[in-house]
């Protein structure tokens, strides 16, 4: 079994740095796009087996250090009550905007609303033995609510933000009842198998440090904190997050993601010796020629120094359009690069 990731996770010395890509199983990838050309996207996130297939398909193609569950963070907000569609991206036609919306809102019981999400774990955890561990996953309870209450992407979340401000009782109410799903959806996924958690916190860097601190800290921290995570080891993704490390530090994860926009030795400085890091590669470096990619792998593992705990990742989540010969080129210059 190959534990660098785990043990980078926890601090632990490594024979070289663990490397794994955020939507590691996806379109870039030609063996992707032919499961995904039977099906719909729900429908293949709904399906154990295809989801466990597309899963570890980078596993095999890349050499990657970790499998990540190939899901959605929106998958367990449908059986609260809303009705999800992608066209491509996602879109609930009925958006939380009164208090009377979230209290319609249920909470939902995973091994009945999301039992492939489940089932899925457990073939992984067969189909991987021997090979890498997995990582489940879930949206932060606010980027969450972003969507919820946007009823799609946005580029401003101005009526997020207007119900904090505005309405701030509703705010608290949706953040309070989209947590506790959150709380039992990620405690579903480590009792399946699911060797370590990422939490995805997409838009929690469109707020300002301190309404970050306000709006957002206590109900991530309330979800980190309830999290049966003795052996499992949490990684907090905020995008954006540069500005205001040490707050977001104060949810309690054991992993920081970090975004390609702070150089990653002086986020290491700001966090202490004790908080692993992941990251945190320019996604759109995957385009460049192989000694570009190679150059800027370098200057990643430099700005670390060597430092115990450290996973390689990108800043987000790896483009589309990417050449999977770059994707697999990348991991292998971390590999050699960092062989200890």
């Amino acid at each position: 079994m190959n534990n660098r990731f785990l043990d980078a996770c926890w601090g632990k010395p490594v024979d070289r740095t663990p490397v794994w890509l955020m939507r590691q199983a996806g379109r870039y990838l030609p063996e992707y796009m032919a499961v995904r050309s039977r099906c719909s996207f729900l429908e293949l996130c709904k399906t154990p087996e295809l989801a466990a297939e597309v899963t570890i398909q980078p596993v095999d193609i890349l050499g990657v250090d970790a499998a990540i569950l190939f899901s959605d963070i929106l998958t367990p907000v449908e059986p609260m009550g809303l009705k999800l569609d992608f066209v491509p991206g996602p879109v609930f036609e009925n958006p939380v905007r009164t208090m009377a919306d979230v209290e319609k809102l249920r909470i939902p019981d995973p091994e009945s609303d999301v039992p492939y999400v489940l089932q899925a774990i457990k073939i992984l955890r067969k189909e991987l033995a021997g090979k890498v561990p997995l990582i489940g996953f879930g949206g932060a309870p606010f980027t969450l609510a972003c969507y919820m209450v946007e009823g799609k992407g946005s580029k401003d979340w101005a009526t997020i933000k207007r119900m904090m401000y505005a309405a701030p009782e509703v705010y608290a109410a949706l953040m309070e009842k989209v947590t506790m799903m959150d709380m039992e959806y990620l405690n579903a996924q480590i009792k399946a198998g699911a060797q370590a958690i990422q939490i995805f916190d997409t838009w929690g860097g469109v707020l300002s440090p301190t309404d970050y601190e306000k709006y957002v800290l206590p109900y991530t921290t309330k979800l980190i904190n309830g999290l049966n995570r003795k052996e499992t080891p949490v990684i907090h993704f905020v995008k954006g997050s540069g500005t205001m490390l040490p707050t977001v530090q104060k949810a309690g994860g054991d992993v920081m993601g970090l975004d390609w926009h702070i150089n990653l030795g002086a986020a290491r400085d700001i966090l202490g010796p004790e908080m692993a890091v992941q990251g945190n590669l320019d996604p759109t470096t995957l385009y460049a020629p192989h000694a570009v990619i190679e150059q800027e792998v370098k200057r990643v593992l430099d700005e670390n120094a060597c430092r115990p705990g450290h996973i390689f990742n990108l800043g987000h989540g790896i483009l589309p359009t990417v050449p999977p010969e770059n994707a697999k080129f990348m991991v292998d210059c971390v590999h050699r690069l960092s062989q200890r």
